[in-house]
């Protein structure tokens, strides 16, 4: 099969620690072929790391490169924008998160792609993490029953974490209202890694929760200090369920698993274990994880790594962030290779910008419920 041909659409810094590397590591289903930016000397400077021709004329880097996805790695504030730019010059498009800051324009990206034939995936690659796609695993697979509470507690902002928190109750779920508290708060001065300084800080807090059709409920923590500040450490998100639950608990991203299940005889639980199987005893890119369930008719639930490969020493050897955004680009290479669908897609990406919006339209409504879906505003 030949490979199918990627251009990166922005000189983002993802572009460059990210997307590049990613890339190379899917040089058997992927190749990239031209980098486009809106400043020549960015453009030129992104282009030279990434070993590829440089572009700041979007017409000209497609009559000369003939890519067929472009990967939109831009300023935050202008992904939608940029978004639509691609689309409009007939790209398949992987768009970084938030897919669009408002409504409106998610619908008109999606109708634009819709209008062209075209296919939109969004980057939201947290459920995409080893992790969350073995506990997604045994959920699907009936381990837990159902389950009907989820909650993100600091595992991701926004879009980020509410999306965490919907995946274990189904993307398949509509949400039906939500009601939303935001604060602001003084904390004591701190050392940041974003800014290399120790200085005077607040931190904007976002609760939210959020009903669903089937009757269950999502809640939603997130601190704006969240990322880069020692004060701020905890990390958890968790799911109930009819016969088990899940936890994830954490310092940063040393995060550890508590997963259970009604133990035999039905008076405690029964702890799952997940073995974390590398290519070598000492280490290695990961070739799967395991989750050692102690169940009779499901005691070994497996989810393999896609982009391991053999022979050994030629995969990849990837953080798991890095698997999830391997994960976001695939899910697109995979569709217009297939004629099919993203596995995540704009819709999915819209809801999820759609509930963060909704939570803090309730908060700034001093708590009232918000009904879903909500108006689109341009």
């Amino acid at each position: 099969m030949k490979k199918t041909r990627v251009a990166i659409i922005g000189t983002g810094s993802r572009a460059v620690y990210m997307y590049g590397p990613v890339l190379r590591g899917l040089d058997r289903e992927t190749e990239l072929v031209g980098v486009w930016g809106r400043s020549a000397s960015s453009a030129e400077k992104t282009g030279k790391v990434l070993g590829v021709p440089w572009f700041t004329d979007m017409g000209e880097l497609i009559r000369e490169t003939a890519p067929q996805v472009g990967i939109v790695c831009v300023n935050y504030s202008a992904n939608g924008e940029v978004g639509e730019m691609a689309l409009s010059h007939g790209l398949h498009v992987l768009i970084e998160t938030p897919i669009a800051h408002d409504l409106a324009q998610a619908d008109r990206i999606i109708e634009s792609a819709r209008k062209r034939g075209l296919l939109v995936e969004v980057a939201e690659q947290f459920h995409r993490r080893p992790l969350e796609q073995l506990k997604l695993k045994l959920i699907a697979e009936g381990v837990f029953g159902r389950v009907h509470t989820s909650f993100n507690d600091f595992a991701g902002h926004g879009y980020h974490g509410v999306s965490v928190m919907r995946s274990y109750i189904g993307f398949d779920r509509k949400p039906v209202r939500a009601v939303g508290a935001v604060g602001t708060y003084p904390m004591d001065p701190h050392w940041s890694p974003f800014t290399g300084k120790i200085e005077e800080r607040k931190e904007s807090l976002e609760h939210g929760i959020v009903w669903f059709d089937g009757g269950e409920i999502g809640v939603f923590h997130w601190t704006g200090a969240g990322y880069d500040s020692g004060i701020r450490w905890w990390r958890s998100s968790r799911f109930l369920a009819e016969r088990g639950m899940g936890i994830t608990v954490g310092t940063f991203l040393d995060v550890e698993e508590r997963l259970s299940v009604l133990a035999p005889g039905s008076e405690g639980p029964s702890f799952i274990t997940v073995e974390r199987i590398l290519e070598r005893c000492d280490g290695g890119p990961l070739v799967s994880l395991k989750a050692h369930t102690g169940l009779t008719d499901k005691p070994v639930v497996t989810w393999d790594n896609p982009f391991y490969r053999l022979p050994k020493g030629t995969a990849p050897q990837w953080h798991d962030d890095e698997i999830g955004v391997a994960g976001c680009v695939m899910s697109l290479v995979g569709a217009v290779r297939s004629g099919g669908t993203p596995t995540y897609g704009p819709l999915q990406a819209r809801l999820d910008q759609e509930l963060i919006l909704a939570i803090r339209k309730s908060a700034a409504e001093g708590g009232a419920p918000v009904a879903l879906p909500m108006e689109a505003r341009s």
